[in-house]
């Protein structure tokens, strides 16, 4: 299986399907690291763009030194259907190189802390020089103005400010920060959909333009009323668990045989249906269960009733019982549950595919189910600098500038299938110089954005 052949389940999209691709005539030059942009690039890129990897030396992303048993991980899973070109920015070179790619691209991603770009003489109007239709979508921590602008930015900064972490967790531990990306995945999310807005407006003759973008925005966002709740309170939202404060029950229950059953009553009806079938018709009627308010504020009692019931059976029961009740209720599963679950298998959900240095792996598959235009996984994550000759060479490099360029240290060239897990193909050796003969390279990060 090479690495454009890419088998899904049963009704995800065919692999070859790229014809009519929505972003197919669109290049993205991604200068990002780490989450949010690379969030923003992967969805584009399972939508047909093609997504151009601008890589530093001697290293490349850092997302490929997130690993797990040794194997870059999150890079191959969030870096399919990207290409990589490895430049070092501090050679004068290297950023010739990069300039020369700007015209051929619709759209660049970057997460350097704010003013960076501009010292490295490609700030927002440097770049619409070289080509005046242009979105570039500006990620960061705090946003490009303001007073935290200057700050470096990660995810978990954002995630405990916003609000987020204060009201997570249970009353008496301390506030809980999510074991995910969040920050940065709403900010790609948010990325993806600010670009596609911007590539519309500059069809329609209205140009480039620059999109702001912080992490902290999108999380902010997420928590919805929370300010305006404030405002009309005048008290904050306390942690509760896994219980809500809009509406009860709602919370995860121990069953007999040690797993847990998630549950959840957002409707009157819904609630009267959870007594009965509970065997207590009495709680419908009563006052301290009457709505979601007085539930919440005899929430204890009530957690006690429904759990009193669930622990006595096991998750099988208790899953078929309220299935034939027809209560909202489902398993708390984790990857081991999900991976012949036949929801996932059915649906799609996990995609198998095809890597060359694991042969294939599980990846999640494009969630976007378009009738006509599918996205799809065209081919896997690339090694660092895999696409450079090909890339540089159709701005007008000849293989002897090129190689010129590799034994200066400007850019690297690498064809070599990897042996390490970590997408470059150079075993460790890439931390005493390039296999094409650069040397090393010292590289100070400053990004400041779109991090963890």
């Amino acid at each position: 299986m090479t690495d454009a052949e890419t088998s899904t389940h049963s009704t995800a999209p065919a692999a070859d399907a790229t014809i009519g691709a929505p972003l197919s005539d669109v290049r993205i030059l991604d200068l990002s690291r780490l989450v949010a942009g690379n969030i923003t690039t992967h969805v584009l890129a399972d939508l047909g763009a093609d997504v151009v990897k601008i890589e530093p030396l001697p290293h490349g992303d850092d997302l490929r030194n997130w690993r797990c048993q040794g194997v870059s991980t999150w890079w191959k899973v969030y870096s399919r259907n990207k290409r990589s070109v490895a430049l070092d920015l501090r050679n004068p070179a290297g950023m010739q190189a990069l300039r020369r790619l700007v015209p051929t691209a619709q759209v660049l991603v970057e997460n350097f802390r704010p003013g960076t770009l501009e010292r490295m003489g490609l700030g927002p109007d440097a770049l619409h020089a070289l080509n005046p239709s242009l979105v570039v979508l500006r990620l960061s921590g705090w946003g490009q103005t303001g007073p935290y602008a200057h700050k470096p930015g990660f995810g978990s900064l954002v995630e405990a400010m916003c609000g987020f972490a204060a009201m997570t967790g249970f009353p008496d531990r301390p506030p809980l920060l999510p074991p995910i990306a969040l920050a940065d995945n709403m900010a790609g999310l948010y990325g993806a959909v600010a670009v596609m807005n911007a590539l519309r407006h500059a069809e329609r003759g209205g140009g480039g333009q620059v999109i702001d973008l912080s992490l902290f925005d999108p999380i902010h966002a997420l928590l919805g009323p929370l300010a305006l709740e404030y405002r009309l309170t005048g008290t904050t939202v306390p942690r509760r668990g896994s219980r809500s404060p809009t509406h009860a029950p709602r919370n995860v229950y121990e069953t007999s045989d040690g797993r847990f059953v998630a549950l959840s009553a957002g409707m009157e009806r819904t609630v009267q249906r959870l007594f009965e079938a509970i065997g207590r018709p009495d709680m419908v009627g009563d006052q301290r269960f009457a709505s979601h308010a007085a539930r919440i504020e005899n929430i204890d009692a009530l957690d006690e009733a429904i759990g009193s019931f669930i622990r006595t059976r096991t998750l099988e029961d208790n899953l078929a019982f309220f299935d034939r009740m027809d209560v909202t209720a489902g398993p708390v599963c984790d990857a081991a549950d999900l991976e012949d679950h036949p929801y996932i298998t059915e649906r799609g959900i996990i995609a198998e595919q095809a890597d060359d240095e694991l042969g294939v792996i599980p990846v999640p598959a494009p969630p976007l189910r378009f009738a006509g235009t599918p996205a799809t996984i065209r081919f896997a994550a690339p090694r660092l600098g895999q696409h450079t000759r090909e890339l540089l060479g159709a701005t007008g490099y000849s293989d002897a500038q090129l190689d010129e360029l590799v034994s200066r240290g400007a850019v690297r060239c690498d064809t070599v299938p990897p042996t390490d897990g970590d997408g470059d193909g150079d075993g460790d050796r890439d931390r005493e110089g390039d296999r094409d003969g650069a040397a090393p390279v010292a590289h100070r990060r400053d990004d400041g954005g779109a991090e963890r």
